[in-house]
């Protein structure tokens, strides 16, 4: 007669000493000054993947210069998805077995759901009268912006003046290291991602101008609204993808392949995409574009492969050891 009881019992025990039900968990390995898009953007995927799967969902996050943690993930940083802001930085972990060779094709627009370009943030009033990249060389002009060298938001903004440069003096090869020289040569710290630049022109108030992308140019004035910094459009810059790809590697390990997937998928869909364009990222979607294109101004937009001839091209040619970007530093 006890029997039953007592196997009911003890099932009550096991059942009650039994965990949970994982959760899924993703961890997005980012560029330096992303932080606040996907402190944005994540709470909605989770509601949007409870609503889907039945399933929860952590994400965490690790931001820094773009390279930087393309070189960590190489090193065993446990990446999941990368949310980066340059294309070699992938191409990095392409070439390193841990990202599908083809990943420009696993989602739309070339894997970039979102883009920016290099623009300016200048003091109150701007009282030095910044409008150009012409502005950033001269002698009476200091403008801050990261090391190249660590971050995917520097090389943008060297690749922009750069193209700008060119476009100036008829493709002139040396006068545009020479125009980039004198650009290097009044930037007053190296920082190693973007948002230490930030800190730096902002809470040092070191600098006259901070280049950074547009998005973040908007939040920064936004953030620091008592300092009156004025976003400033330059006539020309450089289209500036933002890259995502699943690392299939550690996704495949971690058994997060599927959430992972749909998160870099989810971050094409309207709602995630009216949450960029709110955070002043330029976006893919034309009906969000539309809504929000008087918010951002129109420009000469050149690309990489428009100038450069392509990412393979412009590595070889200007990041490599010995390449144009170690001889602007050399001869600033």
């Amino acid at each position: 007669m006890t029997f039953p009881k007592l196997r009911l019992a003890a099932l009550a025990l096991v059942l009650g000493a039994s965990p949970a039900l994982a959760q899924d968990k993703l961890l997005n390995v980012s560029y330096d000054i992303g932080r606040e898009l996907f402190e944005a953007l994540n709470p909605q995927f989770q509601t949007y993947w409870q609503e889907k799967s039945g399933r929860d969902v952590t994400i965490d996050q690790s931001h820094a210069g773009s390279s930087k943690q393309a070189r960590a993930i190489l090193e065993g940083l446990p990446a999941d998805v990368v949310t980066f802001n340059q294309e070699t930085d992938v191409d990095v972990l392409a070439q390193g077995g841990m990202v599908a060779e083809n990943w420009r094709e696993a989602f739309p627009n070339g894997a970039s759901p979102y883009f920016s370009l290099p623009s300016f943030l200048v003091r109150e009033g701007n009282p030095k009268g910044i409008e150009d990249w012409d502005d950033l060389a001269r002698e009476d002009v200091q403008p801050v912006f990261p090391n190249p060298k660590t971050s995917g938001n520097a090389r943008y903004t060297y690749l922009a003046a750069y193209a700008y440069a060119l476009a100036q003096n008829g493709g002139d090869h040396d006068k545009a290291q020479e125009f980039l020289g004198k650009i290097f040569a009044n930037v007053p710290v190296f920082d190693t991602g973007g948002r230490a630049a930030t800190q730096t022109f902002a809470e040092r108030e070191i600098g006259d101008v901070l280049v950074t992308f547009e998005a973040e140019t908007k939040s920064i004035a936004k953030q620091y609204a008592d300092q009156g910094f004025v976003p400033v459009t330059p006539s020309m810059s450089l289209f500036a993808a933002f890259p995502v790809a699943v690392v299939a590697e550690n996704a495949e390990r971690a058994g997060s392949t599927e959430v992972a997937t749909e998160y870099l998928n989810w971050l094409y869909t309207p709602e995630a995409q009216d949450t960029m364009a709110q955070n002043n990222y330029r976006t893919t979607d034309a009906e969000v574009t539309a809504k929000y294109a008087a918010e951002f101004p129109q420009l000469e937009l050149v690309t990489v492969d428009d100038v450069y001839g392509g990412w393979e091209q412009v590595t070889a040619d200007h990041f490599a050891e010995g390449g144009i970007l170690d001889k602007v530093f050399v001869n600033r």
